[in-house]
């Protein structure tokens, strides 16, 4: 018996490189003719990026001007902040029964695909195109803002409030129905005590990213400090622009340290 192998001979692949070439060179001759007949002009700057970047950060500390507006900016802010904070505490509420629709082990399968499918839907759409639709639906203001920012806080706490759930202890819930709980006493001290830590972590987490997503809606009309941000920008008023960033950067670093704390207390 002979102990040679024989191997298959290998496929030719003349063709396949030949059809590589051709495509190559075809996109090869596209990108040389595009190239050459597209008119490529930049129009210089008055200032240089280097001057612009002076006005932005170091000039709004020592203009009086801009200075003088700081308390106004402050109240543009605030407003940031609560359009973050209502839209929030809506969605906190609504995700709940959405989060328990989605998890497996609370609804099965039919149902928790529904839940699934829903969050997924809203997740899907940024807040600035939920914030166009609203701002033209109920008009302009923090209005729109609290609904763009509750709709689509919804999707992702509910998504982490499904999470949650799905990893509870389940011993606990059928001890309590064992002795003769019904349902809603096994939600009520099975369910509810292992989640709502968690879940209070999560809405607070969503407050800081609330927060920074509030202040882009300003940008289309729903209220907060995003608007005098786009007026100086459209206005090249940099030293404005400078001092709104600093407000925001202020604001949004002593949200960021607080609710930091309160986090680690709750988890």
């Amino acid at each position: 018996m002979s102990n040679d192998v024989k191997f298959p001979p290998k496929p030719k692949r003349t063709k396949l490189k030949i059809k590589l070439g051709i495509t190559l060179a075809v996109l090869a001759a596209l990108y040389t003719v595009a190239l050459t007949t597209t008119g490529f002009e930049v129009r210089p700057s008055a200032s240089s990026a280097w001057h612009t970047l002076q006005r932005i950060f170091i000039a709004p500390l020592f203009d009086a001007d801009t200075r003088a507006a700081f308390p106004e900016l402050v109240g543009y802010m605030l407003e940031t902040i609560a359009i973050a904070y209502a839209g929030l505490s809506i969605a906190a509420i609504l995700a709940i029964p959405v989060g328990f629709l989605a998890a497996r082990n609370m609804t099965g399968n039919n149902l928790s695909y529904i839940g699934k499918g829903i969050l997924n839907a809203i997740r899907a759409i940024p807040e600035l195109i939920f914030a166009i639709i609203f701002v033209a639906a109920v008009g302009i203001g923090p209005y729109a803002g609290v609904l763009a920012i509750s709709i689509n806080s919804i999707g992702m706490l509910g998504k982490l409030y499904a999470e949650v759930i799905e990893t509870i202890d389940m011993s606990k819930v059928e001890a309590i129905k064992a002795s003769g709980g019904n349902r809603v006493q096994a939600m009520w001290y099975g369910v509810l005590p292992q989640v709502v830590p968690e879940f209070s972590s999560y809405a607070i987490y969503r407050f800081e990213i609330d927060v920074r997503a509030s202040t882009v809606l300003g940008i289309v009309g729903a209220g907060g400090i995003g608007f005098p941000l786009l007026l100086a920008t459209q206005q090249r008023n940099w030293e404005d622009v400078g001092m709104i960033l600093y407000v925001v950067v202020i604001f949004v670093t002593i949200i960021d340290i607080v609710s930091g704390k309160i986090r680690n207390k709750l988890v």
